[in-house]
């Protein structure tokens, strides 16, 4: 339980890219919420976190009620799947389609943001000659909804494995295998006309894993300090991820496809494999995420393609532990099933930041306090302020009718007490105070009359005895201190979300 809750506490990074993020633009990193597992939390609980961090996107893969219902009015943006099991009646009948529409999608829409919907999913793996059936459903989906007037805010398109090419090193030889071309020329066409990205699924781990003489680690985790030449346009190659992207549009190019722009609809690295997954680690987890956000947030582009924007969905939100396969398979996940993470992640792209170390959890020794921004809006104030006093675990008793801190009796003093006390109780780290974007740290006193905010000294937190403090009742309680952790990490996480284009 130890080294869980260490593992827990590392939830504080996430917040910095609430922060990071909530305020600048240019490309979109978003996380694919899969499924596929025994006990995960409900839509509703999920869509409930995600509403209180801002977050912008998220892909599912498929159309679930439940899950569009949850998500209703909360502004996620959603790409939703058509799966390849529906792939031949949707081919076959417009009104097919039209029935879908009208029942699984339009009664949730506009409520539900539905802004992209995936047609098929990596066709060319699937062991059912499926393909052919991909451009017929997707046409039939936009005359849908073009029926629906929904044609220029929803777009249609169809992800796929790197699997598409038959050659993708050197990356200037990339070129699409011969064996699709029957449908991957019409689909292209499809694209171009509609404006409309073509989905891709990055994966270097199994480059790695499959040919680990002919790869190296470092290169796959965009660790690599030495470079590969691309001895046809002499550009230079630092990691693996890029010179795959690179590949892709040199494909599209070669077909003369020279306005689609690739979106990368899943990349990630397993946790955990089966004992032959040496590289499956949360280490290797950690470094390759890490090094990805990183790359992504600041617009770097690829070498063919410097400083163009460039989407990408992480996968996984969740381990799923009913996929097949592999040990790898079932843990792909950030987070286990109980929302408590798998490992270590800075989402703010800048370096990992170990939060279990003591001198991360000594924070401001007793110097700072955290109170609500004057520019936060009453809304995400008071979501915050909810969360802190029931997820976070603070003792909100004080702000409560004839208590020393209910008066002045606004939404900013109410939320400055809770902010302030969650910041103390978890050790007063900058990350503490995130609260996306609403926390300030101050170096005054924030305390007035019989109301006084908590410290936290060393390892000793202090409070008055004049008014109930969250700290006073939770600081000894290791367990509470999992719980709030497991809480701020899911929560936190899912800020990856956020536009950065």
């Amino acid at each position: 339980m130890g080294k869980r809750a260490g593992f827990n506490l590392i939830f504080y990074g996430f917040s910095l890219l609430l922060m990071f993020l909530g305020h600048c633009q240019g490309s979109n990193v978003g996380i694919c919420y899969g499924r596929n597992a025994d006990d995960l939390p409900t839509p509703n609980k999920v869509a409930q976190l995600v509403q209180l961090h801002n977050i912008k996107y998220l892909r599912i893969y498929d159309s679930n009620i439940q899950v569009l219902k949850a998500f209703a009015n909360t502004g996620v943006e959603l790409m939703i799947g058509i799966p390849n099991s529906d792939l031949l009646p949707f081919a076959q009948f417009q009104s097919n389609v039209d029935t879908w529409l009208k029942n699984s999608i339009l009664p949730y829409y506009p409520a539900a943001k539905i802004t992209y919907i995936t047609v098929g999913a990596e066709v060319t793996e699937s062991p059912h000659n499926v393909s052919a059936l991909v451009v017929p459903a997707m046409n039939n989906v936009l005359t849908g909804l073009k029926k629906a007037g929904l044609h220029k805010k929803i777009k249609v398109s169809s992800t796929h494995s790197l699997g598409v090419l038959s050659r993708s090193f050197p990356p200037s030889a990339g070129a699409f295998s011969s064996d699709f071309a029957f449908f991957l020329k019409p689909l292209l066409e499809f694209l171009a006309e509609n404006q409309s990205p073509f989905m891709i699924n990055i994966y270097p781990y199994y480059a790695y894993r499959e040919s680990p003489s002919n790869v190296s680690l470092d290169y796959a985790l965009f660790e690599s300090s030495s470079e590969v030449i691309d001895p046809n346009t002499g550009l230079l190659y630092t990691n693996m991820f890029d010179a795959q992207i690179d590949a892709l549009y040199f494909a599209l190019m070669a077909l003369n496809f020279r306005t689609i722009r690739v979106m990368v609809t899943e990349t990630g690295w397993p946790s955990k494999g089966s004992p032959k997954e040496t590289a499956a680690t949360p280490d290797n987890a950690q470094t390759y995420n890490t090094n990805l956000i990183r790359h992504v947030i600041n617009n770097t582009g690829t070498p063919a393609r410097p400083g163009e924007e460039l989407d990408v969905y992480i996968f996984s939100l969740f381990n799923e532990n009913r996929k097949p396969g592999l040990d790898s398979e079932r843990n792909w996940g950030l987070f286990y099933p109980d929302q408590t993470s798998v490992y270590n992640l800075d989402f703010t792209g800048r370096s990992a930041v170990d939060m279990t170390s003591q001198a991360n959890m000594t924070g401001s020794n007793g110097t700072d306090w955290c109170i609500a921004s004057s520019k936060a809006t009453d809304m995400d104030l008071q979501n915050a302020l909810d969360w802190a006093c029931s997820s976070g675990n603070v003792d909100c008793t004080a702000i409560q009718p004839s208590q020393p801190c209910f008066e002045p009796d606004t939404l900013v003093s109410h939320a400055s007490y809770a902010f302030n006390s969650y910041f103390q109780q978890n050790g007063a780290t900058d990350v503490a105070c995130g609260f996306g974007g609403n926390g300030v740290k101050v170096s005054q006193d924030p305390s007035y009359d019989n109301c006084v905010y908590a410290t936290v000294v060393g390892k000793n937190k202090t409070s008055s005895s004049s008014n109930t403090t969250a700290m006073s009742s939770t600081s000894s309680s290791s367990s509470s201190a999992i719980g709030v952790s497991a809480g701020l990490l899911i929560l936190a996480f899912l800020s990856c979300f956020f536009k950065i284009s």
